[in-house]
């Protein structure tokens, strides 16, 4: 069955002659402004001519949709339930990026089943959307759902602000996907610091623990200033690059959005959205493994 599903995927890369750049962004904790990177940055890929989706991979509280005001009628658990197609889903945000929304409150949605994950993977390869470019912003935390998404994707954000609890849960989340998962070079965003030094600073912090005890490459990507502009725009429910353009953030998400566009998409497997999503179905076999350990 996942080899009928794979078969399926390879088609939708055939169907859209064209690589499609997979980037996870993750962050280890909650309250460091990961979704707001994922969506700012969406945004300013977005005006640069790039067709972005944005998929909320927080399965059990959503909140892409919420940030940007919008309202979905329908989300990934209709497309699992059989009821809606991914394409039905689909909700335009600013600049027409597209949003797959997840469910709220749905403990469900935490815990998908063997079957449940077919699903997902059949609604992939059915896919008629196009899109250069697919922004997962995952749930907070290390759970088995946050790492299938980060090791399945072509690169991982770290999103880190300087506080010692987002440093540690970084460091934890960065040793787990290298340790048992293969994953050696991370992206780090250093967000909502007052100055290029404090976020080089914030980016030394990580790297001493890393290169002490991991075998891992760390790249600082961007420097995301605090900006006071970011609370009228939330109050706006509008995004910061939208609302505010010529706002420090905002340069700063334009900046990360240049380098994004700049990152060679692989060309073996690894390199396609089959990939991404394969690597998905392949979770009940890891928590498996896990649970024998």
């Amino acid at each position: 069955m996942t080899q009928d599903q794979a078969s399926g995927l390879r088609m939708i890369n055939q169907q859209q002659n064209e690589k499609v750049k997979v980037i996870a962004v993750t962050g280890g904790k909650g309250g460091v402004g990961k979704t707001s990177v994922a969506i700012n940055t969406a945004v300013a890929l977005a005006e640069k001519g790039k067709r972005v989706m944005v998929l909320d991979a927080d399965l059990g509280l959503a909140n892409v949709d919420v940030m940007l005001g919008l309202r979905a009628e329908r989300n990934l658990s209709h497309v699992l339930s059989g009821e809606a197609e991914l394409d039905d889903i689909i909700v335009r945000g600013p600049k027409g990026i597209g949003i797959i929304p997840a469910t709220s409150g749905t403990q469900s949605m935490v815990e998908l089943s063997p079957a449940q994950h077919a699903g997902l993977i059949r609604a992939f390869s059915e896919m008629k959307t196009q899109f250069d470019v697919l922004i997962v912003d995952t749930a907070a935390g290390i759970s088995d759902m946050v790492l299938s998404f980060s090791r399945a994707s072509q690169d991982v954000l770290v999103v880190v602000c300087d506080e010692p609890t987002s440093i540690t849960d970084a460091y934890a989340l960065i040793k787990i996907l290298s340790r048992e998962h293969g994953v050696f070079r991370f992206k780090i965003v250093a967000n909502m610091v007052r100055s290029l030094r404090e976020g080089m600073e914030l980016f030394a912090k990580l790297s001493k623990v890393t290169d002490r005890f991991l075998d891992v490459a760390l790249e600082l990507v961007a420097t995301i200033p605090f900006d006071e502009n970011l609370r009228k725009s939330v109050r706006k429910q509008k995004l910061i690059v939208e609302a505010f353009p010529k706002s420090p953030a905002s340069i700063a998400y334009q900046g990360l959005a240049n380098k994004v566009i700049s990152w060679p998409v692989p060309q073996q497997p690894g390199g396609h959205l089959e990939f991404f999503v394969e690597r998905l179905v392949q979770k009940p076999e890891y928590q498996e493994e896990g649970a024998s350990e």
